[in-house]
């Protein structure tokens, strides 16, 4: 992903070329393919570029003849219905995205974000009214921090690290999020706040304008069921979603020869994108489609690399494999210059990046938003509500067999409770289940619990509920629709964080608006059959996925043995040890929960809440200084 920086002194103090230089310092990891900057008065723009569609140009980019100047972080997905629509049919081959966002802009003002679709960020400044017109994209695929000053200084990045690159801009840690970090129940508590106090992310599907009067954000877009396609038969729902997620890859396939991979985990999402992707690029004579997977070498009964073995089977790929066993070799590269702590928390993902880079790939597609687009929710509830409590029942133990679960009977009982007991009950008895649930997650964590009172934490619970809530009340669309922010934004927001650490670009069929739009309407027979989650995608890839992929069972996943092994290496190798994790996490973290999580940790039971602690205290390091927050330090 580019970079993207600037400043907006709405006093009239001209911006300086150094305070632009010291953000774009910081962005140029993520832009190694040049570096632009532009100031003119009170305004001025950076962006650090990273070469991944065919047409990108040199930013900032000034349109001539009204002076308007844009940075942008895009890929725009519906060129073809802008070109002509801006009258740019004779330049096709050579304006880029950056450009027709601007013409856009000029074309249909702040609305212009209603006709865009693809992933971005950008900034546009417009000297005729003075002001500074900015916006995120729909899925928020693409990051936007910002800083807006007491002294009416207007910052933003790409990377909130740029921005604290600036001297005058106050650099403090936000505690409550560190405390969110402890308890990783609250990771998506809201989606404005960093770790940084006075730093801000600019929430998916907003645009944000300032001027001399002002700052306004606010939504132009958010998930909605829409108008119901209408009567459907299970085929049509089935071809339908086939369309939508083909021309979903093959606008992130959109990119410069020999750049593209995908990642390939041994699941039916993103088996899927490669089977779709693989066809796509045969029929362009682009193939065969690199693939990266991590897998196990010694344990041919783990469920996810044997989907693996029998995914990279497929014709038309070609198959590369990390295996947990050379973890130890890159794992000082893996745990450390973490934009947030939540990275570290991802060392699987950073090494999936790592190895596409290392092959010449600059752009790597994933199926993370599949597990969101096609959930089942709560369906099996509403059938029970619908007295098909046979059916439900039915669903239940054969869903019992999928995770590999003995027992149905708590399901069972959980999702007859939820469809049973009356409203007014439930709200009687939700506060004490909620204190409940939320005491659990405080005993699983490492958090003191002074610091947990510190930062108010039974407030900060609530916060993630109210961004949580589900409406179950309402149709099974609505439901969904409520799923996709909460559910996708921290996760999607982390893989670009991961991605751009190593100068990739990471891209999501499954967070296509029109995939997203589309799949909220899927009825639920068609999410969940037989037991089998994601029923229709398994349907739709027959004969594009071997069948072990497109029937394994459970949800396998090998993040936490790589987050493990980064740890254990660490210790190995002398640089982790509990006296040094108690220096650093005083507290934060409870004395007494993290020696028992070492004790855990040396006989092998369970390494997460140490490779919990050793991340933080990593990134509290780098951070204890401002004078280390530079692009050296972090570079």
């Amino acid at each position: 992903m580019s970079g993207i920086c600037g400043i907006f002194n709405l006093d009239g103090a001209p911006v300086r070329d150094e305070a632009l230089a010291r953000m774009t310092a910081m962005l140029e990891r993520r832009g190694p393919d040049g570096t632009g900057r532009w100031s003119e008065g009170p305004v001025g723009l950076g962006h650090t570029l990273l070469r991944t569609t065919p047409e990108q140009v040199a930013q900032p980019y000034r349109h001539v003849e009204t002076g308007c100047v844009i940075t942008a972080d895009a890929r725009l997905d519906n060129r073809e219905e802008l070109l002509p629509a801006l009258r740019l049919n004779g330049r096709r081959e050579e304006v880029g995205d950056a450009e027709l966002i601007s013409l856009a802009y000029l074309k249909w003002g702040e609305s212009c974000v209603d006709r865009l679709l693809g992933d971005f960020a950008f900034a546009i400044s417009d000297p005729r009214v003075q002001r500074l017109f900015c916006a995120r994209d729909h899925s928020g695929m693409r990051p936007f921090y910002y800083h807006f000053s007491s002294s009416r200084r207007f910052v933003f990045a790409s990377d909130a690290r740029a921005i604290l690159a600036l001297p005058d801009v106050p650099y403090q840690l936000n505690k409550g999020r560190i405390a969110d970090f402890l308890v990783p129940e609250l990771e998506w508590i809201d989606y404005t706040s960093t770790f940084f106090e006075d730093v801000y992310r600019l929430p998916p599907g907003h645009r944000l304008s300032i001027t001399p009067a002002g700052l306004t954000v606010n939504e132009y877009w958010s998930p909605a069921p829409g108008p119901i396609p209408g009567l459907l038969s299970d085929q049509d729902w089935a071809e339908g979603l086939l369309d939508v997620l083909t021309r979903a890859v093959e606008a992130r396939l959109r990119a410069p020869p020999d750049s593209i991979c995908s990642m390939l985990s041994g699941g039916v999402d993103s088996g899927s994108i490669v089977a779709i992707g693989k066809e796509i690029m045969a029929a362009r004579n682009r193939g065969p489609l690199p693939t990266i997977s991590a897998a196990r070498r010694d344990d041919p009964e783990c469920a996810e690399s044997k989907g693996i073995m029998a995914a990279i089977g497929m014709p038309g790929i070609a198959p590369a494999l990390l295996y947990l066993d050379t973890v130890a070799g890159v794992a000082d590269q893996l745990a450390f210059g973490n934009e947030e702590p939540f990275d570290g928390e991802t060392a699987i993902l950073k090494y999936v990046y790592r190895e596409a880079r290392a092959q010449g790939c600059r752009v790597v597609l994933d199926g993370a938003g599949g597990d969101v687009a096609l959930a089942h929710g709560s369906y099996v509830m509403r059938l029970i509500r619908k007295g098909q409590v046979r059916l439900a029942v039915r669903e239940i133990v054969a869903l019992s067999r999928f995770w590999e679960d003995p027992s149905p009977v708590t399901d069972l009982a959980l999702h007859a409770r939820a469809a049973l007991v009356p409203e007014f009950i439930k709200q009687q008895l939700r506060p004490f289940r909620q204190r409940r649930d939320d005491r659990a997650c405080l005993r699983r964590s490492l958090i003191s619990p002074k610091f947990a009172a510190d930062v108010c934490i039974e407030e900060r619970f609530g916060r993630m509920r109210e961004i949580l809530a589900a409406d179950r009340k309402s149709e099974l669309a609505v439901e969904r629709v409520g799923a996709f922010r909460p559910n996708m934004t921290a996760g999607r927001e982390r893989y670009a964080r991961v991605a751009a650490s190593v100068a990739t670009e990471a891209r999501d069929p499954f967070m296509d608006k029109r995939v997203i739009e589309y799949s909220v309407h899927l009825p639920g027979k068609l999410r969940l059959r037989d037991g089998w989650p994601k029923w229709i995608l398994r349907d739709v890839m027959a004969d594009r996925l071997p069948d072990e992929v497109r029937w394994c069972r459970g949800k396998p996943h090998l993040g936490f043995r790589f987050n493990a092994a980064v740890s254990m290496a660490a210790y190995k190798r002398g640089d982790l040890g509990l006296e040094q994790l108690q220096k650093d996490l005083q507290g934060y973290v409870d004395p007494a929960a993290l020696a028992d999580a070492w004790r855990q940790f040396l006989d092998g039971t369970d390494a997460e809440p140490v490779h919990t602690a050793y991340v933080l205290s990593n990134w509290l390091r780098e951070h204890a200084d401002r004078s280390v927050v530079s692009a050296r330090r972090f570079g």
